[in-house]
């Protein structure tokens, strides 16, 4: 019998998305195949400092749920401090020795530090293989700002918007409502909808805490609808994209509470929407994920207007990943459940390594 494939699941992060990253890793780490994988963990605490832990037995003990396990909640100070609780702080080498002996890296962390291509890098110069989208594909798909001007230059529709960089003034010449976010930022944190002047300077204000570039974007009117992407390019199959689903929120807009409050949304598997604006935003799911030259997998968020049209709002290169996330959710839908996607991921992740090891720089 072949040795079981060694995989790191990288988990936590210095963003305010650390604690739905542990939930996500607690449930790859439970699909994962004992018979097939041998797994480790790497959490990286809210300080930054990384810190390892191995048998699989104890992962409940080393990656505890948050406040509410699927919802993202505001975690009590106890759970936050899993680094120097149930993790020995090993040497600043250790973390790097234990990359050096697994055979792929699995990174879960969601929003700056680790879905914006910095932890990517450091996989790059080590030469470890790991799943998803590469160091410049995931800097760019972080910034909302850069994102979008890709997705123009390759005729693909996005919301308009206006972005303010440090010093500027604020400026919406879109009239109300509108949208006001970090450049840089994931799970609608720091976003805001201002109907007037006022509200805009606060919003604006308000994303300026989070980051130095804020996007103004205009409001649109219409369907949130979401699709899946997995795949590799230039591989011996196109990427695939999931069946659409329909993000209904329970408040005003899609907000955090929205995205991880138990009763903040529905999501309808499939869309409610006819075949034809199906293919269409599966098109736009594809082609997004191609002009951003993603890997691996992506999720990619679109407006459906009420005169029809589909446009593309951003596209999430570390969606999240419980088996109950909308990714998940949706690729079951195609057929393809939680296990079988793992499994599918880090076969693409190894491909990929091995496709550019034959490179010469």
């Amino acid at each position: 019998m072949s040795r079981r494939v060694r995989v790191a699941v990288v988990a936590g992060g210095r963003s305010s998305e650390h604690e739905i990253s542990l939930a996500s890793a607690r449930s790859v780490l439970a699909a994962l195949d004992p018979d097939r994988y041998e797994t480790t963990t790497i959490e990286i605490g809210r300080d930054g400092r990384w810190a390892l832990e191995a048998p699989r037995d104890t992962v409940s003990q080393a990656l505890p749920p948050p406040a509410t396990a699927e919802t993202g909640g505001t975690a009590p100070e106890e759970a936050r401090d899993t680094v120097s609780q149930s993790l020995p702080v090993l040497a600043d080498s250790a973390p790097a020795r234990a990359l050096g002996g697994v055979d792929v890296v699995l990174p879960i962390l969601h929003g700056p530090f680790g879905e914006d291509g910095t932890v990517q890098g450091l996989l790059e110069l080590a030469g470890v293989p790991y799943v998803g989208a590469g160091v410049a594909a995931s800097a760019l798909c972080m910034d909302k700002d850069l994102f979008k001007a890709v997705l123009r230059d390759r005729g693909i529709p996005v919301a308009r918007n206006e972005t303010l960089r440090l010093g500027d003034a604020v400026r919406n010449p879109f009239g109300y409502p509108v949208f006001v976010k970090p450049a840089r930022l994931g799970s609608s944190v720091g976003i805001s909808k201002a109907h007037d002047e006022a509200e805009l300077e606060a919003a604006v204000a308000l994303a300026r805490r989070h980051d130095e570039k804020v996007l103004v974007e205009e409001f649109v009117a219409g369907t949130e609808l979401e699709c899946g992407v997995l795949g590799n390019l230039g591989g011996p199959e196109p990427p695939l994209a999931s069946v659409v689903g329909e993000i209904v929120p329970h408040a005003e807009w899609y907000d955090y509470a929205a995205k991880y409050d138990a009763d903040g949304s529905d999501i309808v598997v499939p869309a409610r929407i006819d075949d034809a604006t199906a293919r269409r935003v599966q098109e736009l799911a594809v082609d997004s994920f191609v002009a951003t030259e993603c890997e691996g997998m992506a999720r990619v968020d679109f407006f459906l207007r009420e005169d029809g049209e589909v446009v593309v709002n951003e596209i999430n290169t570390i969606p999240g990943f419980t088996s109950t996330s909308v990714y998940a959710r949706l690729f079951e839908a195609s057929g393809i459940p939680y296990g079988e996607l793992l499994d599918r991921l880090i076969r693409l992740a190894l491909e990929r390594h091995e496709r550019r090891a034959g490179l010469r720089y």
